[in-house]
């Protein structure tokens, strides 16, 4: 996001707006922005502003059609399997999915935990009595991550397996086991 709030400070135009419009905010600025715009009407309507000029840059692009094997590959590429991860108040704060050749996992923070300067880790649990969880590597609230399955375990992966978020201490746990509290945990399901 810009630091500078204008595009020419003596005719108040708003830089916020424009990138806004161009959809290049990360998600908390852009909900800010949104925030903004109901309480601004300065605000809407420079965005509308925008929009009115950078629109007609999407009517000068020729549409182009897709090999025709694009949808084939787009949704050989999906994931197979996918959790919400929530919290005791039952608010979804991260959302996984497992990649359909089933190495990698995809997390993204559905809403910001904790200032806590703990860190985040990530934790399978396979199913089955006695199971220990497995450390998935850390994560950072507010950024999606990807991260790869070890290979003893990508196999392993099925519905009932569940994931977990532990605070640990700065560099993960230092057992190699869960040391702090959970504070978000879900199953895996089939999509």
């Amino acid at each position: 996001m810009s630091t500078d709030d204008t595009t020419d400070p003596a005719a108040g135009g708003n830089l916020i707006a424009a990138e806004y419009v161009l959809g290049v905010l990360g998600a908390e600025e852009r909900r800010e922005v949104e925030r903004r715009l109901a309480q601004e009407p300065a605000l809407a309507t420079e965005v509308a502003f925008w929009e009115e000029r950078l629109g007609g840059i999407a009517d000068a692009v020729a549409p182009v059609v897709p090999p025709a094997d694009t949808w084939s590959q787009i949704e050989a590429s999906r994931p197979a399997l996918m959790a919400t991860l929530a919290g005791s108040s039952g608010q979804p704060n991260f959302v996984a999915a497992v990649t359909a050749t089933g190495n990698s996992l995809v997390v993204v923070p559905a809403s910001l935990l904790t200032n806590d300067p703990r860190a985040m880790e990530l934790w399978l649990i396979l199913p089955g009595p006695n199971q220990r969880p497995h450390s998935l590597g850390l994560i950072q609230p507010g950024q999606p991550i990807r991260l790869t399955i070890p290979p003893e375990l990508a196999g392993q992966l099925t519905p009932d397996a569940a994931l977990a978020v532990s605070l640990e201490p700065p560099g993960g746990s230092p057992t190699g086991q869960p040391t702090g509290p959970v504070i978000a945990s879900g199953k895996l399901t089939s999509l």
